[in-house]
């Protein structure tokens, strides 16, 4: 397992290549009432309409993280160069992933995630959508691309697969093996629904809330007060268009589901502060 740091705070560049992307970025003005920056929406519901937006970065102009980001992509070569060169190409299965989507919305909002909405800290595709990447020799052709949505739960699963090893259902739970999405990228997964819980605030930003993903669509339901949104992201990737109102069967299904998780995993949930408002409760 190799973690790299690279591309997160605190934002630090090699000087050299922070200079050539400064470079770049010299040559690239944005045009007249431009910005790099858009709005997003109230951090919090329980501050009222007049509460305050976050910014979320829009448009990728940051020298340093360009330099980070370059950094990274050097340090995998490296380590993808050295088993070649040690005859272990064939004999290694690589996954490169992310544990959460780009930085957009504090702490320098670093990076753009556009289309996808929002970034790290929110239940937005922006922030639950990461590149995963798989090589198994033997089994995956270069440049195959797979749309089917998977998780990280699905690593450990998939490693016993690979390595011809009984799969151990009691252990790795929601995980499913993705080696038939490997032989054939149009097939599936066993698997009904994917969930997200955040239960919390952060400084990015993201309200609390709990998410599930069935098929195309996707339903948030938010912990403050128990709003719910709906999105087709076959259609709608950049969650733009909410469908909870005209698709009220829809709504109820999938809610349903989401609170049945909730229930078989003891999810958490807000607590009541001391003279606050009393949060939702599914």
């Amino acid at each position: 397992y190799l973690s790299f740091y690279s591309v997160h705070t605190p934002l630090q560049g090699k000087p050299d290549l922070v200079a050539k992307y400064r470079e770049k970025l010299s040559k690239m003005p944005l045009a007249d009432g431009e910005s790099a920056f858009g709005s997003e929406e109230q951090v919090s519901q329980q501050q009222g309409k007049n509460g305050p937006t976050r910014k979320v970065r829009i448009r990728q102009r940051h020298p340093v993280y360009a330099a980070m980001m370059e950094s990274m992509d050097n340090a995998v070569g490296h380590v993808l160069d050295s088993l070649e060169r040690n005859g272990l190409t064939k004999e290694t299965i690589v996954i490169f992933m992310s544990d959460n989507g780009g930085l957009s919305t504090s702490e320098g909002s670093p990076t753009s995630n556009v289309p996808l909405r929002g970034g790290k800290g929110w239940l937005y595709e922006g922030g639950i959508r990461e590149p995963y990447m798989i090589s198994a020799p033997g089994l995956t052709k270069r440049g195959t691309v797979c749309h089917y949505p998977v998780t990280s739960m699905d690593f450990y699963p998939t490693l016993l697969d690979l390595a011809n090893i009984p799969l151990r259902p009691k252990q790795h739970l929601d995980g499913k093996s993705l080696v038939p999405l490997l032989r054939d990228p149009d097939s599936s997964l066993p698997r009904k629904s994917l969930h997200w819980h955040y239960p919390h605030y952060s400084n990015q930003g993201g309200f609390p809330g709990g998410a599930i993903r069935q098929g195309d669509y996707k339903l948030i339901e938010r912990f403050e007060d128990g709003r719910v949104h709906l999105f087709n992201l076959a259609t709608d990737l950049g969650e733009k268009e909410d469908l909870a109102e005209r698709q009220p069967d829809k709504v109820l299904t999938m809610r349903k589901d989401l609170h049945e998780w909730y229930r078989k995993v003891d999810a958490k949930f807000l607590r009541q502060k001391p003279g606050g408002p009393r949060p939702w409760q599914p």
